[in-house]
């Protein structure tokens, strides 16, 4: 019956050393969860991933955003560049998500914004096909060029068209993913997709991403 309930929730996520907030949304008959891993200086607060966070709960997507770092950690500038400490949060906290009741049998995609995407894709080279699907947004791949061969997750790189040194970071990682992987460029939009209906065409696009690749074909054919 778990996957009939509604909920929307703040909740903090105890993990070894610290215990991160966060917010957790689950529609009825969730097909899927998205984990967002966001940028350097943002929160689970952020108002562009929440834009996307509601566009996927319309579409039956589970959404968790969390604080990759507690507040005092964050007032330390060089953390928020911590790639291998973000990885190591994002992968923690998937983990902690694989046991809870609510969410254990779901499956896990990743949205990642910025530097969060490095996070992201380092997770799901880390869990290999655990992790259904990837998106970033404006993200920084190039930051995990290390391990992106090893993703196995279907990836989608969002950039804004006139972003022009993230599209050519993002063509650089494009060019070592081995899975299955689509680079869209959303003409006239800027980096954080500030343009008006430039957010929204990042959110369709996303939510067409996760519906695609999180959900097993039995469930489409209500078998």
């Amino acid at each position: 019956m778990s996957n009939t309930i509604n909920i929307n929730k703040s909740i903090t996520i105890p993990l070894k050393d610290v215990i991160l907030r966060g917010k957790l949304i689950i529609p009825e008959n969730a097909i899927g969860l998205v984990i967002f891993s966001h940028g350097s200086g943002s929160s689970h607060l952020s108002p562009r991933n929440n834009f996307v966070a509601v566009l996927l709960q319309q579409k039956g997507l589970a959404t968790l955003l969390f604080d990759l770092l507690t507040e005092e950690e964050d007032r330390i500038y060089e953390n928020r560049f911590n790639i291998d400490l973000l990885t190591k949060r994002l992968i923690a906290v998937t983990q902690w998500v694989q046991q809870q009741e609510e969410t254990k049998d779901l499956p896990i995609g990743y949205f990642g914004a910025s530097t969060g995407a490095a996070s992201a894709l380092r997770a799901a080279a880390f869990f290999n096909q655990e992790i259904k699907a990837v998106v970033s947004r404006g993200g920084r791949p190039d930051m995990a060029l290390q391990d992106i061969n090893k993703v196995t997750a279907p990836t989608l790189l969002i950039v804004g068209g006139l972003d022009e040194v993230v599209i050519g970071l993002n063509e650089k990682a494009y060019q070592k993913l081995q899975c299955e992987r689509k680079l869209e460029i959303i003409p006239r939009a800027s980096h954080l997709f500030e343009e008006t209906g430039k957010l929204q065409e990042v959110a369709d696009t996303s939510a067409n991403w996760f519906v695609e690749n999180l959900v097993p074909e039995k469930i489409g054919n209500h078998v």
